[in-house]
């Protein structure tokens, strides 16, 4: 493994409200920052580390020069695709085939809905042109490309202003030579143009999937490149001589110059930084499989971690278009401090997934919001210190909480206000919770079986609750929790995602040419590192998306050899992982069924070293110390005088019983009665549910 000679690296996350730093020195030093995120991002990540290196007695320009890597979780990808933002796309496809983007394999997001509108077109319809070519499913050449045709519409789409063309045939993924050419064409008439071929993009079966994730790869891309190269110039300005990385949706980062080829693998940068710190701090804590959580002001992310391995995905959709590439299995609903509390016309209390957002905020901003919401809800209920909101940087007020909670909630259903907020806080843990089901028990897990690791402003303050309803035994609150996709980064292994579409019956399989299959991907996956210096330590790991024969949904399994080929043996272990896998997703399995290969994936991971974390010595139990206040706290089961922590001044040690609340900058988190709450080693809350089991 190479190790840098470099003092410090950097972790970058850019979110809506602030951009999030984490600098992490070799001794094993972790300081952070945060810093109001400005409409060009590169302005608020230089603000961040100058207001980060501040904290070390270095100017921006002296940390610059002695940190080796930085590496960045950005929204600009996100952004362009959900504001419909992007550049304008040109597609080229089979003759015949231009509406696949429209057609959508018939996915309707409201089946029974005829007034649903289509998405918006990202590439318009007069912007998608066929050409006569075409290639059957098993390579041979049906049509040849018509190469005149090819020039005439790109000419077309050049003149029409298109910044970026995508290039989807038919059966590519078995024969790319045609799409490939098509490239070598645009790029001899316009060699500045942003081109995707579906044959790099997504080499895959399944031709909606294809076109959609190569069509939104041109969409996103020229302005992720535009962003990464104005980044890196800005750093080199101010004397930064190391790597710059790119955090990307698989959990792992890529090169700033590959970023820019294949831009739609960052469209969870942000939260990927997320579920990889919770990795490392579950390992550091001491468990391995994890649920994660993140609460900020307008959504509720959640994902599962299995023996530290994050859940997957290949079945995204984000803006209606599908992402069939790996991604982090992350599923959002609209649950955060910002969630407006509203009637419906049955008279039901509903909360979100409206939310007031930063500007105008909860009526306790004082920004001129008027409707409640979950905030305001925490405020009444105790939960929040009206005085010590972010640290004391703001003051909340409670009367206007209140006032908003009386005139919508309290008043038309007819209830004392301190109910409406109880009523509010528990219809939205009852939503989050539904939404870890979501990822644990419809896909044949159990939640009592993870830990659960509480990030985001706003996740500590429900994590407690969320351990009763979900019958967790375990709560982690990291002490970075308010900058914890930051924090991923400086974590996060490089890591290349390759696939081939590769349809056999396993009972036919040639072992010989599987073997090529996989080497071919996996060269082509290390090519992809090739231009880094942070690491020479790889892991190769392998998979294979199986089905029984007749069905149209695959299960991804993983393949485990101890050498790097691939034998008959190894295949027997993996159809019998296959069937458990199975069995564990649909509760049914049939041994004795012809079982199918789809697709075969191969992930390469640049192994780095991960900060070297000085565990703090165990001190005295009693709390005492950090006292700050008793505070009523109106709870799941009522009212209860509780005390009240300075977090700053809680030590590794010190022991915690329920209820209680710990106040720290950028977080509070919230020990239920019952429950008892230990700070370990590494500044982390460890929240032991006394009622586990009982949901």
């Amino acid at each position: 493994m190479t190790t840098s000679t470099s003092q410090w690296s950097l972790g970058i996350d850019v979110g809506g409200t602030f951009t999030d730093i984490v600098l992490s020195g070799r001794d094993g030093s972790l300081h952070s920052t945060k810093t109001p995120s400005t409409p060009d991002q590169s302005d608020g990540v230089l603000n961040g580390i100058a207001k980060v290196a501040g904290q070390i007695g270095a100017t921006a320009e002296s940390l610059l020069a002695d940190c080796g890597i930085i590496v960045h979780g950005t929204t600009v990808a996100t952004n362009a695709l959900l504001e419909y933002r992007g550049a304008k796309v040109g597609l080229i496809t089979t003759e015949g085939f231009r509406d696949e983007l429209e057609f959508r394999r018939s996915y309707k997001e409201s089946t029974f809905n005829p007034r649903l509108k289509a998405p918006h077109a990202i590439c318009p319809r007069r912007l998608r042109i066929g050409v006569p070519e075409r290639v059957t499913h098993d390579g041979t050449v049906l049509i040849p490309l018509d190469e005149d045709a090819v020039r005439r519409a790109v000419t077309f789409l050049l003149a029409e202003g298109c910044e970026a063309i995508t290039v989807c045939f038919l059966f590519s993924f078995v024969a790319p030579d045609h799409e490939r050419r098509v490239g070598e064409i645009i790029r001899e008439m316009a060699p500045d143009l942003y081109v995707s071929l579906s044959c790099d993009v997504l080499p895959e079966i399944r031709e909606y999937e294809r076109v959609s994730t190569t069509v939104v790869n041109s969409y996103v891309g020229p302005a992720i490149q535009s962003y990464v190269s104005h980044l890196d110039d800005k750093l080199r300005g101010r004397g930064f001589t190391g790597e710059l990385f790119i955090m990307q949706s698989n959990g792992g980062m890529l090169t700033a110059s590959e970023t820019g080829r294949k831009a739609v693998g960052t469209l969870l940068s942000g939260p990927a930084g997320g579920v990889t710190a919770a990795g490392w701090v579950g390992q550091l804590a001491g468990y391995r499989d994890l649920m994660v959580v993140d609460m900020g002001g307008t959504s509720y992310d959640v994902s599962v971690i299995q023996d530290l391995n994050p859940a997957t995905t290949t079945e995204s959709w984000l803006a209606r278009y599908r992402i069939a590439l790996p991604m982090l299995d992350i599923h959002t609903v609209g649950a955060g401090g910002g969630s407006i509390a509203w009637i419906d016309d049955g008279g039901a209390l509903r909360v979100g997934p409206e939310s007031a957002g930063s500007l105008p905020g909860p009526a306790c901003y004082g920004r001129g919001g008027t409707r409640p919401t979950v905030t305001d809800a925490n405020l009444v209920l105790g939960l929040l210190n009206p005085d010590f909101f972010l640290g004391g940087e703001m003051k909340l007020d409670a009367a206007a909480a209140e006032r908003a909670l009386t005139e919508h909630i309290a008043e038309p259903l007819g209830m004392p206000v301190l109910d409406a907020a109880q009523a509010v806080s528990e219809i939205v843990n009852s939503n989050m919770a539904n939404a870890s089901h979501l990822v644990t028990t419809r896909r044949g897990l159990d939640p009592r079986d993870f830990a659960l690791v509480a990030a985001g402003g706003a996740g500590a303050l429900h994590a407690g609750r969320q351990a009763e309803l979900l019958g967790i035994s375990s709560v982690i609150v990291p002490g970075a929790g308010p900058v914890f996709c930051a924090l991923g980064d400086t974590v996060a292994n490089l890591k290349v995602s390759g696939s081939r579409t590769y349809l056999a019956r396993l009972a036919d399989l040639d072992l010989g040419d599987l073997n090529r299959r996989f080497e071919e991907i996996e060269t082509e996956a290390r090519g992809r590192l090739a231009g880094q210096s942070v690491t020479d330590d790889f892991d190769l790991r392998r998979s294979l998306d199986l089905r029984y024969e007749g069905e149209v949904h695959e299960v991804v399994v993983p393949l485990r050899t101890r050498t790097r080929r691939i034998t008959a043996l190894n295949l027997e272990a993996t159809i019998r992982s296959f069937h458990d896998l199975h069995e564990t997703l649909f509760a049914h399995k049939d041994p004795d069924q012809p079982v199918e290969l789809l697709t075969i994936r191969v992930d390469v991971l640049g192994l780095r070293e991960p900060p070297r974390m000085k565990g703090m010595e165990f001190g005295d139990e009693d709390p005492a110390s950090a006292l700050k206040e008793r505070r009523r706290i109106v709870y799941a089961d009522g009212a209860h005088e509780t005390n009240v922590y300075d977090g700053a001044r809680l030590h590794a040690g010190h022991f915690i019983t329920g209820p209680a609340a710990i106040e720290s900058w950028g977080t509070t988190i919230i020990v239920c009665p019952g429950q008892e709450a230990l700070i370990d080693a590494y500044g982390n809350c460890i929240i032991e549910n006394g009622r586990a089991g009982a949901a």
